[in-house]
C-alpha cells in the first residue's frame, strides 16, 4: 500500500452542474500522485506550513483511477468547508493534499456477482476502480445508483469507459423524482447472499442497508462501507 504523503496541487478544471455539485481536477506540482483505486484523501484550502499543524480539511475519495496523471474529486456545496470550496477555489488556486487512505477495494472480498450500491456522489470512489484496468478481474459486476434527478447523475462517460473496460458490468440507475429511492430490499433479491456488497454513500444510507443485508443472511465480512465520514 502507498505511503501516505503531502502534495502541493493546483485546480485544473472546475466543473459545476446544477444544485451546487461540482467536480475538480488537480495536478501536482511536485511528485506525481500516488494511491489504490477507492482511496480518499484530505483536502487543505488553506496554506500548509510545514512547521505548524495540519491546516482544517475534508476527506474526498478519489474519483479518478490510479493511472491517471489528475487526481478528481466531486462533491456537493452544502456544510461549511465546502461551501468555501465553492467560494474561494478557483482554476489556478494552490491546494495541499494529502493522501493515500483508505482500504475499500484491497479488502478481501469475492469478485464475482460483486454488488456497488451508490447514493448520489457515493458514486465516486466506485469510478476509481471502474476506470482502471484492474477491473477487468471482475465477473459481472452490478452497479446500483441512485441520484435525485436524471441532471444530478454527472457520470455517464465514465460508466461507458467502466462498460469497455468490463463489458459485463450490469448498470441499475434510480433517478429519485422518477423512480423513488434505492430499494435494498429490491436490491438483496435480485443477488445472492454469497456476493460481496459494498455500499456508499449517505451515513444513514450505509447504516440502514448494511443493517438490512445482514438482517437477510449476508455475511459482515461481505458487506463493505465506505463510510470513512
Amino acid at each position: 500500500m502507498a505511503i501516505v504523503k503531502k502534495y502541493s496541487a493546483r485546480v485544473l478544471k472546475i466543473f459545476n452542474s446544477n444544485d451546487g455539485v461540482y467536480t475538480l481536477e488537480f495536478k501536482s506540482l511536485g511528485k506525481p500522485f500516488k494511491y489504490d483505486a477507492g482511496q480518499f484523501l484530505h483536502l487543505a484550502i488553506d496554506e500548509y506550513d510545514p512547521s505548524t499543524q495540519w491546516p482544517d480539511s475534508r476527506c474526498f475519495s478519489m474519483q479518478s483511477s490510479p493511472g491517471e496523471e489528475l487526481i478528481r474529486i466531486t462533491y456537493a456545496a452544502k456544510g461549511q468547508f465546502t461551501n468555501r470550496m465553492q467560494q474561494g477555489l478557483k482554476v489556478g488556486s494552490e491546494v495541499t493534499l494529502k493522501l493515500p487512505y483508505g482500504d475499500l477495494f484491497t479488502q478481501e472480498h469475492n469478485k464475482i456477482n460483486t454488488v456497488f450500491i451508490a447514493g448520489g456522489t457515493g458514486i465516486t470512489p466506485y469510478l476509481s476502480l471502474f476506470t482502471d484496468s484492474s477491473f477487468i478481474h471482475y465477473s459481472k459486476p452490478i452497479l446500483y445508483a441512485g441520484f435525485r434527478t436524471k441532471e444530478m447523475n454527472l457520470y455517464a462517460g465514465e460508466l461507458e469507459k467502466a462498460k469497455k473496460i468490463n463489458p459485463g458490468l450490469d448498470v441499475h440507475l434510480v433517478y429519485q423524482d422518477k423512480d423513488g429511492i434505492l430499494d435494498i430490499e429490491k436490491i438483496f433479491n435480485e443477488n445472492t447472499s454469497n456476493s460481496s456488497f459494498f455500499i456508499s454513500g449517505p451515513p444513514v444510507m450505509i447504516k440502514n442497508f448494511k443493517l438490512t443485508l445482514i438482517s437477510k443472511g449476508v455475511s459482515e465480512q461481505n458487506v463493505l462501507t465506505d463510510d470513512w465520514e
